[in-house]
């Protein structure tokens, strides 16, 4: 019994040292679940791990908005890390010196093109489109995409994240003292932020 015991104590030491060396578990594994704390919301969840709030009910089969503390939630994969870097750094040469809200609705006409079947389905493709020799974003064009995001850009791309698919589906936005082309013109407006006009 002794050695049975002494045997037990061993491996169970082993098993703990083969964790101990294993190290920390890696950020992206940790983000596939999220255990509920009070105070969360789909909401709140969508910003911190940058998916829509409407994915998160969908895959975790929530019938509504309801949230239960401890239940484990299976956070859905959402866009690469150079994708979101991408995003913030056109929504910051796009809308800098714009209102908050302005810079989530540039993020969001970036989703909402990748969403739509007039455009390309990837974030990188929509930003760096052409069409007649001209990419579709002036910072594209101008080089100002290649400057880093400020924290409000990324804080927009998260907010813009989970706000997807719950839009006024606006696929085009421009500043009306600047804008050249009447057909831009000529599109339904969904709503004015700043400087900025939406359209879709």
């Amino acid at each position: 019994m002794r050695k049975m015991i002494t045997k037990l104590v061993a491996v169970s030491t082993l098993a703990v040292s083969l964790v101990a060396i294993q190290g920390p578990v890696s950020e992206a594994s940790a983000a596939t679940t999220h255990q509920v704390k009070a105070g969360d919301t789909l909401w709140l969840l969508g910003k911190k791990y940058g998916v829509s709030a409407q994915e998160l009910q969908s895959t975790n089969k929530k019938s509504s908005h309801l949230l239960f503390v401890g239940e484990k939630l299976t956070i859905p994969e959402t866009i690469t890390n150079a994708e979101k870097d991408l995003l913030a750094r056109i929504v910051h040469a796009e809308a800098v010196g714009e209102p908050y809200a302005g810079k989530v609705a540039v993020a969001t006409v970036i989703l909402n093109r990748v969403d739509s079947k007039l455009f390309p389905n990837d974030i990188k493709s929509v930003i760096y489109q052409k069409d007649q020799g001209y990419y579709a974003f002036t910072p594209v064009q101008n080089g100002t995409i290649n400057q880093p995001a400020d924290g409000e850009a990324k804080a927009a791309v998260q907010e813009a994240l989970a706000f997807r698919g719950m839009g006024n589906e606006s696929l085009y936005f421009y500043n009306p003292k600047t804008a050249k082309g009447d057909w831009i013109r000529a599109r339904e407006v969904t709503i004015n932020i700043g400087n900025h006009r939406f359209a879709k």
